[in-house]
């Protein structure tokens, strides 16, 4: 699974409309839904942080 981190922007979308094209298992959560320590449960193979304002 791959976990972005939305930090509020409109692009974080095209990105993971982008990555689900090429095969990717996104999982999406805003920048301040989850801890670290619930990150680290989640156990993501790569971790993308999207741009923001």
């Amino acid at each position: 699974m791959l976990l972005m981190i939305d930090n509020y922007d409109s692009f974080t979308y095209n990105v993971v409309q982008y990555l689900g094209e090429l095969g990717a298992d996104v999982k999406v959560i805003r920048n301040d839904e989850l801890s670290i320590a619930e990150i680290e449960a989640l156990n993501p193979e790569h971790i993308v942080v999207s741009p923001g304002p």
